[in-house]
């Protein structure tokens, strides 16, 4: 059967996982009334929640005798290390463009790994349906964008079709039939190559594991494309790392390959084919699984090194262990190891004394979802604010800078550009009308600018701004950077939170926790109208006389507290305050959570 093996790529919430789901509807994968779960390639819990595709995942439909393999790739830049590792796996690639928004910076970012590979594109303009569509101008741009990163002559000559992912059609003529998807599919079959491995089919067998996965029953999976040969059930093979060293040798239990949305149990695969294998209790991503006679490993896609560093600890508050299951550094390291081993952007590191692992990625969402997952599986951690990672290049310090591209109202556009290149040390680069009253502003900032502000910006554009931001490269030092202004109020007292004393405490500034809140000394309880903390006692109750009755203190109306996200809670807290983050909880807390150990800390440090 013939093979085409393709990547579908493009910005977040442009429309991928949609038009999947409508590829494998149209090619006849669901059978006549089968209950399929909206966005179907998303089967993750946070990816539902969030409406995001974190981890890449592989399907595969059969159109006239060709069998096409798909894979949808995250196109978040924190997931980038997904995404570099799948474009070595495929022949082409299908661009998602958004016809009203144009290319944004993840198509950007995704882009140039697929055109530095040689992939030739074609471009699909979706959402052409949209009132404020322009798919046009949204064309235009693609070209400029191919243009800017260097593509080569066959790649700028790209095909395009205008669809709708949601109404399930794709047409070369923006006045087409609109009926269904088969333009695609056979273009698709047409313009993209043939996987060139099939011509070496009689070669000894070669594959470059790109994914990991765990099964209960069979173990380590391990998901890539065979370069060369075939393979059958029962082989002995071995793994080689990137520099050639053997990791084992093992025996292939089990060969699985993607027939639809599930994956089958096959006895032979053949070059060109994406296939999981099991039997390995070492190999990783990125080694080569290869013949006993093969001594060469295949050349790994070098993986964008990580911007970001986060402390995990174990949870050593006076609440600890009332929520979670795992509470021991033993079962966090266990837990940071697997995942280091199925994600190689991400980094860990033991620091001295054991209690606590510092764990280096991308971004604060590639780590939010991180802390998520280990919550919902009873993990009780303790995590610090973000710290940015230095470079040292030629004797000077460089830091991560970032291009940041921002999408907002004009009337807010004053306010952003102040907060992005006054205080935050960015560099605006572009300035261009957007649509009916909104303005696209594109800055490159440094990454350290941009811890916590994603709450800010909200609050400046009123909710209606959109940020996306994507690694741009190493700069020299910028210079300070002032933190967060306000101080915080701290609890100074172990208990229940009472609604009187809360009510007594909103003049000083805002709360995050609600009345009948579990506190405990050092806690942070909400935010100072000033720049200092300040201890407050928030289990102060009314004294009674004989003229009130006690009744009346249930009428003090408060203000909503500020309820802080994951992601929203671990960008605000400052070097002296940590994330205490169990299954159920979310809180903040000083580091030492005794006032005298604070005091003895802050002077050491000054």
């Amino acid at each position: 059967m013939d093979l085409r093996n393709i990547a579908i790529i493009a910005h977040v919430d442009h429309g991928k996982t949609t038009l999947v789901d409508e590829l494998l509807k149209q090619s006849g994968v669901f059978r006549e009334g089968q209950k399929v779960a909206e966005r179907a390639m998303d089967s993750n819990d946070l990816e539902r929640e969030r409406g995001i595709t974190i981890l890449a995942k592989a399907t595969s439909v059969e159109w006239q005798g060709t069998r096409i393999n798909i894979v949808d790739t995250p196109g978040h830049a924190d997931f980038g290390g997904e995404v570099e590792r799948i474009l070595s796996m495929v022949d082409g690639v299908v661009l998602l463009v958004d016809a009203a928004e144009g290319p944004m910076p993840q198509t950007k970012f995704v882009t140039s790994k697929a055109l530095a590979l040689g992939l030739r594109p074609i471009v699909v303009l979706n959402k052409v349906d949209k009132p404020d569509a322009e798919p046009d101008r949204a064309l235009d741009e693609c070209f400029d964008l191919f243009a800017a990163l260097d593509a080569n002559e066959e790649q700028l000559d790209f095909p395009h079709l205008y669809a709708s992912g949601r109404a399930g059609w794709a047409d070369a003529d923006l006045e087409g039939p609109r009926e269904n998807l088969h333009a695609l599919f056979d273009l698709i079959v047409e313009h993209v190559a043939a996987p060139k491995q099939v011509a070496q089919a009689d070669e000894p067998f070669t594959m470059l594991a790109t994914t990991l996965a765990a099964d209960p029953f069979v173990g380590r999976m391990l998901t890539g494309r065979v370069e060369s040969g075939t393979l059958r059930t029962g082989t002995t093979i071995h793994a080689l790392t990137r520099e050639g060293n053997r990791v084992e040798q093992f025996r292939v239990t089990k060969i699985r390959a993607f027939r639809g949305l599930a994956q089958q149990d096959i006895d032979e695969a053949v070059a060109g084919d994406i296939v999981s294998l099991a039997g390995m209790s070492k190999t990783t991503v990125a080694d080569t699984l290869c013949a006993t006679s093969v001594q060469t490993p295949i050349a790994a896609q070098p993986i964008d090194p990580p911007t970001i560093s986060v402390t995990f600890g174990i949870n050593d508050s006076p609440l600890a262990g009332r929520d979670g299951s795992k509470v021991q550094s033993r079962v966090i390291r266990d837990r940071l190891m697997k995942e280091a081993e199925s994600n190689v952007a991400i980094k860990i590191e033991d620091t001295p004394g054991g209690e606590a692992f510092v764990v280096s990625g991308r971004g604060e969402l590639q780590m939010g979802v991180l802390i998520e997952n280990m919550r919902r599986e009873g993990f009780e951690l303790s995590i610090s604010r973000p710290q940015v990672i230095m470079r040292d290049i030629d004797g000077q310090q460089h830091e991560p800078i970032e291009e940041v591209t921002i999408d907002v109202d004009d009337e807010h556009s004053g306010a952003v550009i102040e907060k992005l290149t006054g205080g935050r040390r960015g560099e605006m680069t572009e300035m261009k009308p957007a649509g009916a009253g909104k303005t696209r502003i594109i800055a490159l900032v440094p990454s350290r600018g941009l811890i916590g502000y994603h709450g800010e910006f909200l609050t400046d554009t009123r909710g209606t701004g959109v940020l996306n931001r994507v690694f741009n490269g190493w700069a020299p030092y910028k210079g300070t950077i002032p933190g967060r202004r306000a101080g915080v109020l701290i609890s100074m007292e172990a208990g229940e939170a009472v609604a009187y004393a809360l009510w007594n405490l909103e003049e000083r500034g805002r709360m995050f926790i609600p009345a009948q809140t579990k506190v405990y000394q050092g806690m942070v309880i909400g935010e100072h109208s000033r720049e200092n903390d300040l201890e407050v006692n928030p289990l102060k109750g009314k004294k009674l006389t004989n003229v009130r009755a006690s009744g009346t203190d249930e009428a003090v109306r408060l203000t909503t507290p500020v309820i802080f996200s994951l992601e929203e809670a671990i960008a605000y807290i400052d070097d002296d305050e940590l994330v205490e983050v169990t299954p159920n909880a979310i809180r903040l807390r000083k580091r030492f959570l005794d006032p005298h150990e604070r005091k003895r800390q802050a002077r050491a440090a000054s």
